[in-house]
Protein backbone atom coordinates (compact mmCIF):
# COMPACT_ATOMS: atom_id res chain seq x y z
CA UNK A 1 0.00 0.00 0.00
CA UNK A 2 1.55 3.27 -1.11
CA UNK A 3 -0.20 5.53 1.40
CA UNK A 4 0.49 3.49 4.53
CA UNK A 5 2.45 6.28 6.22
CA UNK A 6 -0.30 8.81 5.47
CA UNK A 7 -2.94 6.46 6.90
CA UNK A 8 -0.87 5.93 10.05
CA UNK A 9 -0.45 9.69 10.52
CA UNK A 10 -4.19 10.25 10.07
CA UNK A 11 -5.43 7.46 12.33
CA UNK A 12 -2.78 6.60 14.93
CA UNK A 13 -4.08 9.02 17.58
CA UNK A 14 -7.65 7.72 17.34
CA UNK A 15 -6.46 4.11 17.40
CA UNK A 16 -4.22 4.90 20.39
CA UNK A 17 -7.19 6.33 22.33
CA UNK A 18 -9.17 3.17 21.60
CA UNK A 19 -6.25 0.98 22.69
CA UNK A 20 -5.98 3.02 25.88
CA UNK A 21 -9.59 2.14 26.69
CA UNK A 22 -9.03 -1.52 25.81
CA UNK A 23 -5.69 -1.96 27.60
CA UNK A 24 -6.37 0.31 30.55
CA UNK A 25 -3.01 2.09 30.73
CA UNK A 26 -0.74 4.23 28.57
CA UNK A 27 2.31 1.98 28.42
CA UNK A 28 0.41 -1.08 27.23
CA UNK A 29 -1.68 1.02 24.84
CA UNK A 30 1.50 2.34 23.22
CA UNK A 31 2.96 -1.17 22.94
CA UNK A 32 -0.26 -2.51 21.44
CA UNK A 33 -0.46 0.39 18.97
CA UNK A 34 3.09 -0.27 17.75
CA UNK A 35 2.43 -4.01 17.40
CA UNK A 36 -0.89 -3.41 15.63
CA UNK A 37 0.63 -0.93 13.17
CA UNK A 38 3.54 -3.28 12.51
CA UNK A 39 1.18 -6.18 11.86
CA UNK A 40 -0.96 -3.96 9.63
CA UNK A 41 2.08 -2.95 7.63
CA UNK A 42 3.09 -6.58 7.13
CA UNK A 43 -0.42 -7.38 5.90
CA UNK A 44 -1.11 -4.10 4.12
CA UNK A 45 -1.79 -5.85 0.83
CA UNK A 46 -4.87 -7.45 2.46
CA UNK A 47 -6.57 -4.08 3.02
CA UNK A 48 -8.78 -3.32 0.05
CA UNK A 49 -10.49 -0.15 1.29
CA UNK A 50 -8.42 2.66 2.82
CA UNK A 51 -11.57 3.92 4.52
CA UNK A 52 -11.54 0.80 6.69
CA UNK A 53 -7.94 1.31 7.88
CA UNK A 54 -8.80 2.65 11.34
CA UNK A 55 -11.24 -0.14 12.19
CA UNK A 56 -8.86 -2.71 10.71
CA UNK A 57 -5.91 -1.57 12.85
CA UNK A 58 -8.20 -1.29 15.88
CA UNK A 59 -9.32 -4.89 15.40
CA UNK A 60 -5.70 -6.00 15.18
CA UNK A 61 -4.94 -3.97 18.31
CA UNK A 62 -7.80 -5.54 20.25
CA UNK A 63 -6.48 -8.97 19.36
CA UNK A 64 -2.94 -8.01 20.41
CA UNK A 65 -4.29 -6.66 23.70
CA UNK A 66 -6.31 -9.83 24.30
CA UNK A 67 -3.21 -11.89 23.59
CA UNK A 68 -1.21 -9.78 26.06
CA UNK A 69 -3.89 -10.29 28.72
CA UNK A 70 -3.75 -14.04 28.21
CA UNK A 71 -0.01 -13.87 28.68
CA UNK A 72 -0.55 -11.86 31.90
CA UNK A 73 1.49 -8.98 30.56
CA UNK A 74 -1.17 -6.41 31.50
CA UNK A 75 -1.80 -5.53 35.09
CA UNK A 76 -5.43 -4.77 35.76
CA UNK A 77 -6.16 -2.08 38.30
CA UNK A 78 -8.63 -3.45 40.83
CA UNK A 79 -10.61 -1.16 43.15
CA UNK A 80 -9.55 -1.41 46.80
CA UNK A 81 -12.95 -2.81 47.81
CA UNK A 82 -12.49 -5.67 45.35
CA UNK A 83 -9.01 -6.42 46.70
CA UNK A 84 -10.48 -6.95 50.15
CA UNK A 85 -13.29 -9.10 48.77
CA UNK A 86 -10.91 -11.18 46.64
CA UNK A 87 -8.43 -11.89 49.42
CA UNK A 88 -9.05 -15.02 51.45
CA UNK A 89 -8.66 -15.71 55.15
CA UNK A 90 -5.90 -18.20 54.37
CA UNK A 91 -3.94 -15.55 52.47
CA UNK A 92 -0.15 -15.67 52.57
CA UNK A 93 1.10 -13.08 55.10
CA UNK A 94 3.48 -11.62 52.51
CA UNK A 95 0.62 -11.15 50.05
CA UNK A 96 -1.46 -9.51 52.79
CA UNK A 97 1.38 -7.08 53.53
CA UNK A 98 1.81 -6.29 49.84
CA UNK A 99 -1.95 -5.78 49.44
CA UNK A 100 -2.00 -3.44 52.43
CA UNK A 101 1.01 -1.52 51.06
CA UNK A 102 -0.76 -1.11 47.71
CA UNK A 103 -3.92 0.10 49.45
CA UNK A 104 -1.86 2.66 51.42
CA UNK A 105 -0.12 3.84 48.26
CA UNK A 106 -3.39 4.29 46.36
CA UNK A 107 -4.90 6.18 49.31
CA UNK A 108 -1.81 8.39 49.54
CA UNK A 109 -1.82 9.03 45.79
CA UNK A 110 -5.49 10.02 45.92
CA UNK A 111 -4.85 12.41 48.83
CA UNK A 112 -2.56 14.39 46.52
CA UNK A 113 -5.46 15.15 44.17
CA UNK A 114 -7.55 18.29 44.43
CA UNK A 115 -10.95 17.72 46.09
CA UNK A 116 -13.00 17.67 42.88
CA UNK A 117 -10.46 15.54 40.99
CA UNK A 118 -10.37 13.13 43.94
CA UNK A 119 -14.17 12.89 43.95
CA UNK A 120 -14.32 12.24 40.19
CA UNK A 121 -11.57 9.63 40.48
CA UNK A 122 -13.31 7.93 43.42
CA UNK A 123 -16.70 7.84 41.70
CA UNK A 124 -15.41 6.60 38.33
CA UNK A 125 -12.50 4.33 39.31
CA UNK A 126 -13.46 2.99 42.71
CA UNK A 127 -17.25 3.06 42.63
CA UNK A 128 -17.52 2.35 38.90
CA UNK A 129 -20.07 5.04 38.11
CA UNK A 130 -20.56 6.13 34.51
CA UNK A 131 -19.46 9.56 33.30
CA UNK A 132 -23.11 10.61 33.24
CA UNK A 133 -23.71 9.50 36.84
CA UNK A 134 -20.50 11.18 37.97
CA UNK A 135 -21.46 14.39 36.19
CA UNK A 136 -24.86 14.38 37.90
CA UNK A 137 -23.30 13.86 41.35
CA UNK A 138 -20.55 16.46 40.95
CA UNK A 139 -22.38 19.08 38.90
CA UNK A 140 -19.76 18.89 36.16
CA UNK A 141 -20.37 18.45 32.45
CA UNK A 142 -19.52 15.06 30.96
CA UNK A 143 -16.47 16.51 29.15
CA UNK A 144 -15.46 18.10 32.47
CA UNK A 145 -15.69 14.71 34.19
CA UNK A 146 -13.61 13.09 31.46
CA UNK A 147 -10.99 15.83 31.60
CA UNK A 148 -10.70 15.68 35.39
CA UNK A 149 -10.61 11.87 35.34
CA UNK A 150 -7.79 11.87 32.79
CA UNK A 151 -5.81 14.38 34.84
CA UNK A 152 -6.47 12.46 38.07
CA UNK A 153 -5.39 9.15 36.50
CA UNK A 154 -2.11 10.68 35.36
CA UNK A 155 -1.46 12.17 38.81
CA UNK A 156 -2.34 8.94 40.62
CA UNK A 157 -0.20 6.87 38.27
CA UNK A 158 2.76 9.22 38.71
CA UNK A 159 2.33 9.20 42.49
CA UNK A 160 2.08 5.40 42.53
CA UNK A 161 5.23 5.12 40.44
CA UNK A 162 7.10 7.14 43.03
CA UNK A 163 5.52 5.43 46.04
CA UNK A 164 5.88 1.88 44.80
CA UNK A 165 9.47 2.42 43.67
CA UNK A 166 10.62 2.91 47.23
CA UNK A 167 9.03 6.18 48.31
CA UNK A 168 6.93 6.48 51.40
CA UNK A 169 3.17 6.50 51.54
Amino acid sequence: MKDYERLVREHKDAVYRQMLRVCGNHDDAEDVLVEALTAAFRRSEQLRDEGAFRSWVTTIGRRVCAHMRRKDRLVEIVPAEDLERLSGADEDPTAAIERERLHECVSSAMERLGPLDREVYRLRELEGLSAEETAARTGLSIPGVKSRLFRARVQVRNALDGLLDGGTA
